[in-house]
């Protein structure tokens, strides 16, 4: 075996292992867990306002601030989807 042959072995070895797929981290599982957290909470506190706003029980200033929280809630996770499902569809058009 010759010195090309052994550099040239070595230069693939470490490029395979840069090449690696990686496992999803815990923190990026947890970050995911929380923002879905985050999104219910903030429809279950936009639903419980609305429901007090109809009984009298909250002002029309704290409905219209629930209701923005949800909208931007919605349209957030609308845009995530978005781009989840273009980088999927830009997978499936590369070439193997």
């Amino acid at each position: 075996m010759d010195i090309r042959t052994s550099i040239a072995a070595q230069s693939y070895a470490k490029a395979r292992t840069a090449a690696a797929p990686d496992q999803p981290s815990v923190g990026l599982t947890a970050a995911f867990e929380r923002a879905a957290e985050s999104f219910t909470q903030t429809l279950a506190q936009g639903e419980e306002t609305a429901r007090a706003a109809m009984t009298g029980r909250a002002d029309p200033h704290a409905l219209v601030e629930a209701l923005a929280a949800s909208q931007m809630a919605v349209e957030t996770a609308v845009t995530l989807r978005d781009k989840v499902v273009e980088a999927y569809q830009e997978i499936l058009r590369m070439p193997v």
